[in-house]
C-alpha cells in the first residue's frame, strides 16, 4: 500500500491559503446539545437488515477493520470488525436536526486514524434546513458540531456521487467540501469554520449538481463537477491549493457529462474516473470509465462495456486495490434490463470480467431482499463500491436496500448487520400470537416479525407484494384478522386470517386504489372494510366501504375525502375520521354506511393529527396535534377536552399498564416543555416522564408509534430512516 505521509500543514504558505478563501461567509462552530433523560430505558433495533440506500462505503486506509457507511435518510455508521456489525453514529440527532439525516459525503484522515468527518443535510430545497459538517477525534463516538450556512442535498439526484468532502493529504487541518449550489467551501482548522473558495472554475446554479467528488492524486486535488453539458470542463485540479484549472484533454461528450466518482491508483500512478450522462441513481442511460496517467496526462478510455440498444445505464462505483497496482472494481448503475453488476480489471482496464455472472447469492439472514421473486439481483443504484485495503477479495457494494460483501469474489451476502435505513409507516402489536409486531415499511411492504433480533424469515408479506405500505389494521375483537393496503404491480389490498404471517389479495379493488392506495380500517369483528382513497400526489378520492372481505365495494360520500378511517375498539359499527381540513370529527355508528360531523372547531389545517382510540373503552378518542397538544373525547367525539399535561403531540399508543393502574400505558412523541422526545404516562395522560436520552432520538419519528400489549414498558418507534427501534425499562 501507498504510504500516507505525515500531516504538514505548513506546505501551503500563509498567503496561499488567505488567497485560497474569502473572507465571509464564515460559519462558526455550534456546540452539540445536552440533556438528561427521565426513567432508565434500553434501546434496541428491531432488525430488518438495510432496506435503504447506502450511498457510500469508505474503507480507512492506514487500520484494518475500520471502514465507514453513509446512507441517504439514515445517518452513518462505522463498522465494528470484532462484533461484525456497523455502529449508528447519528441516532443523537434529534427532532430539530431531521434534515442531517441525510449524508452528503464523509472523509477520513490517513495520517490520524480516530479524526473521521461527515457532511449531513437531506435537502436543498427551501423549507430544509442548512447543512452541518460533524467532526470526530474518536471514530464518531463522540461529535463537535459546525453549522453551515449552505444546504446539502444527501437525499437527492446525485446522493451515490463522491466523495465530495476530503482531508488535503498535504495538511491534516485543512479540508476541502463541494458543495451543489454554492461552490467549493473550504477549512483550514480541521472543519470548526468553513469559507467559500474563490477561483473554483465552476459556477454554481441553484439547480445544479456542482462538486460531485474530490478526491487526491498524490499532492493534486481533483474536483468533479456536476454541470457540465458534456462539451464544458467537468473535472478541475489544483497542484497548490490556491489556482485551479481544467484537466486537460479530458474526456467529453454524452457518455462523460457527470464525474460520478474517482479513485486513485497510487502504485500505477493512475486516476480512475466513473461518468454517467446523469448524476443517478435514477436517470442514467450512458456512461464511461476512463483512466488519467497523472505524470503524463494521457488519458484512456478503458470502459467494461458500452451501453447499446436497449441495454443503457451509467457507471457509479470505482475503487482501486491498495495492495495490487493495476486492479480496480467498477460498477455499472441504473442498468435494469440486464441487471447492474461489478467489473473488476487486473490489468490496469485492459481486460474486465463481471462479477455478477460467477455471484452466489445468500440472503438467508435478510429474506425480504428476493421481493417476492425467485431470487435475489446482484443489485440495483449500486454507486458505493469499495476494495478493503488489508483484503484483496474483500469487497463490498451498496444497493438501494442492502450492502453486499465478498471475501473470494464470488459467494457474496448481505455486509448489513446493525446497518438499518427502513422508513416506518405503520406498527401493530397484537394482544395475542406469535409476532409482538407488524410493520409497515417504506419501499419493502408489510412485515411480520416473530423475533425482534432476526430479520423476518418470511421476508416481506407477499401475495401480493407492496413496495411501500399504505395503510395497517387489525380486528380488535379478532386479532388473527389483519388488512394491509399499498403500493403493489398486482393489487393494492390484501388480508390475512392468521395474525399476518400469510396473506391473499383482495378479490377486487375501486379503480383508484391502484395509484391512490391510502389508509384502511377494519372493525371490531373484522366484517367491514373501510379504505379511504389518497394519491401520493395529495389528490384524495371518496372512501370505499365493503362487507365481503374485498369482493366488492360502494362509496362513502359522506366520510371525508382522506381523512384515515379508525374502528371503534368495542362497538362494531362505529367507525371515526377527522377531517383536518376544517378541524370536525365525523363518526359513523352504522358500520361505516353514513358519518355524521360532531365536534367541531378543532386543530386544523395541519397534516400532522392522528386520532387514537383507547383500547377496551367505546369512544373514549384522542387527537395527537403538532401545535396544540392532546385532546381527549369520552363520548365518542361529540366532545372534546384539551389535556394540559404536555404541549405538542404528534403519534400516541396505548400498551399495558402499570402494576396497580386503572388506565393503560399511555406512550407519546410529542414535547410536555420545550424537549420533542419519547415520554411515558401511568396515569391517564395526567403527568408524563421521557423514556428516551439525547443520545437515542433517531431525527423525526412522527408517523407512528406502538406499544406491547402483553408487555409492560415497551414501545416500538418508527423512525423515518433508521428502521424500528423499540425500548424497555433496563
Amino acid at each position: 500500500m501507498c504510504a500516507s505521509g505525515p500531516s504538514r500543514r505548513a506546505v501551503l504558505s500563509a498567503t496561499a491559503a488567505a488567497a485560497a478563501v474569502t473572507a465571509v461567509p464564515v460559519f462558526p462552530a455550534v456546540a452539540t446539545a445536552a440533556g438528561s433523560a427521565g426513567p432508565s430505558y434500553r434501546w434496541r433495533q428491531v432488525v430488518i437488515g438495510g432496506t435503504g440506500f447506502v450511498t457510500g462505503v469508505l474503507f480507512h486506509p492506514s487500520v484494518r477493520g475500520l471502514a465507514y457507511a453513509r446512507t441517504d435518510i439514515g445517518g452513518a455508521y462505522r463498522w465494528d470488525d470484532r462484533r461484525a456489525r456497523w455502529i449508528p453514529l447519528n441516532d443523537d440527532l434529534g427532532w430539530d436536526d431531521w434534515n442531517l439525516l441525510g449524508v452528503e459525503a464523509m472523509a477520513v484522515d490517513p495520517a490520524h486514524p480516530d479524526r473521521v468527518y461527515l457532511a449531513l443535510g437531506t435537502y436543498t430545497q427551501p423549507w430544509a434546513g442548512n447543512g452541518a459538517v460533524l467532526r470526530s477525534e474518536d471514530r464518531g463516538a463522540t461529535w463537535a458540531r459546525t453549522d453551515l450556512f449552505v444546504k446539502l442535498g444527501g437525499n437527492e439526484d446525485g446522493r451515490g456521487t463522491g466523495e465530495r468532502l476530503l482531508v488535503d493529504p498535504r495538511d491534516s487541518d485543512t479540508l476541502w467540501l463541494g458543495t451543489r449550489h454554492d461552490g467549493l467551501l473550504r477549512s483550514t482548522d480541521r472543519g470548526a469554520t468553513w469559507a467559500a473558495v474563490t477561483g473554483f472554475p465552476g459556477t454554481p446554479t441553484t439547480s445544479g449538481q456542482g462538486v460531485t467528488l474530490l478526491v487526491a492524486a498524490g499532492r493534486v486535488l481533483y474536483a468533479g463537477w456536476g454541470d457540465s453539458d458534456g462539451t464544458t470542463a467537468n473535472l478541475y485540479r489544483t497542484s497548490d491549493g490556491t489556482t485551479w484549472e481544467a484537466v486537460p484533454a479530458q474526456p467529453s461528450g454524452r457518455n462523460a457529462r457527470v464525474p460520478i466518482r474517482a479513485a486513485y491508483d497510487c502504485h500505477a500512478r493512475e486516476l480512475y474516473v466513473s461518468y454517467a450522462d446523469a448524476p443517478g441513481p435514477n436517470g442514467q442511460s450512458d456512461g464511461s470509465v476512463h483512466k488519467l496517467a497523472v505524470a503524463s496526462g494521457k488519458w484512456t478510455d478503458v470502459t467494461p462495456a458500452k451501453p447499446a440498444g436497449s441495454d443503457t445505464f451509467g457507471y457509479g462505483g470505482v475503487a482501486v486495490d491498495a495492495r495490487r497496482p493495476g486492479t480496480v472494481v467498477v460498477s455499472t448503475n441504473n442498468r435494469w434490463a440486464a441487471v447492474d453488476t461489478l467489473y473488476r480489471t487486473t490489468d490496469g482496464g485492459r481486460t474486465w470480467t463481471s462479477l455478477k455472472e460467477t455471484a452466489v447469492l445468500d440472503v438467508s439472514e435478510t429474506p425480504f431482499l428476493t421481493f417476492g421473486a425467485d431470487a435475489p439481483k446482484f443489485g440495483w443504484w449500486i454507486q458505493a463500491v469499495a476494495v478493503d485495503p488489508y483484503d484483496s477479495k474483500h469487497i463490498v457494494h451498496g444497493t438501494g436496500a442492502t450492502l453486499y460483501g465478498t471475501r473470494d469474489l464470488k459467494h457474496w451476502a448481505p455486509q448489513i448487520r446493525g446497518l438499518e435505513e427502513t422508513a416506518v409507516r405503520q406498527l401493530i402489536s397484537p394482544p395475542t400470537g406469535q409476532a409482538h409486531l407488524l410493520s409497515g415499511l417504506g419501499d419493502v411492504g408489510v412485515m411480520y416479525h416473530e423475533r425482534l433480533t432476526a430479520s423476518p424469515s418470511r421476508g416481506m408479506a407477499s401475495n401480493p407484494v407492496f413496495g411501500s405500505a399504505t395503510g395497517l389494521a387489525q380486528a380488535a375483537g379478532k386479532p388473527s384478522y389483519v388488512v394491509r393496503t399499498g403500493f403493489g404491480d398486482h393489487g393494492n389490498g390484501a388480508f390475512s386470517n392468521d395474525g399476518g404471517r400469510t396473506w391473499a389479495p383482495f378479490p377486487a379493488q375501486p379503480a383508484p386504489a391502484k395509484d391512490a392506495p391510502g389508509p384502511i380500517a377494519t372493525n371490531r369483528d373484522g366484517s367491514v372494510l373501510l379504505w379511504t382513497l389518497v394519491h401520493w400526489d395529495g389528490t384524495k378520492y371518496p372512501a370505499q366501504r365493503s362487507t365481503d372481505n374485498g369482493a366488492t365495494w360502494s362509496e362513502v360520500a359522506t366520510c371525508p375525502k382522506g381523512a384515515t378511517p379508525l374502528a371503534d375498539p368495542v362497538d362494531p359499527a362505529r367507525f371515526y375520521a377527522y377531517d383536518t381540513d376544517t378541524g370536525t370529527l365525523f363518526a359513523s355508528t352504522d358500520s361505516g354506511l353514513t358519518f355524521t360531523a360532531r365536534a367541531a372547531g378543532l386543530p386544523s389545517g395541519d397534516s400532522q393529527f392522528q386520532l387514537t382510540a383507547a383500547p377496551g373503552r367505546s369512544g373514549d378518542l384522542w387527537l395527537s396535534t403538532k401545535t396544540n397538544g392532546l385532546y381527549r373525547s369520552t363520548d365518542g367525539g361529540a366532545t372534546f377536552t384539551r389535556l394540559t399535561s404536555c404541549r405538542a403531540a404528534h403519534t400516541l399508543a396505548f400498551g399495558k399498564a402499570a402494576p396497580g393502574a386503572d388506565h393503560p400505558a399511555i406512550y407519546m412523541v410529542g414535547a410536555t416543555e420545550t424537549i420533542t422526545g419519547v415520554y411515558r404516562s401511568d396515569d391517564g395522560a395526567k403527568t408524563w416522564v421521557r423514556i428516551n436520552d439525547d443520545r437515542h432520538q433517531w431525527g423525526w419519528i412522527g408517523a407512528t408509534i406502538a406499544a406491547d400489549p402483553r408487555l409492560y414498558g415497551r414501545v416500538y418507534i418508527a423512525t423515518n430512516g433508521r428502521g424500528i427501534q423499540y425500548g424497555e425499562p433496563a
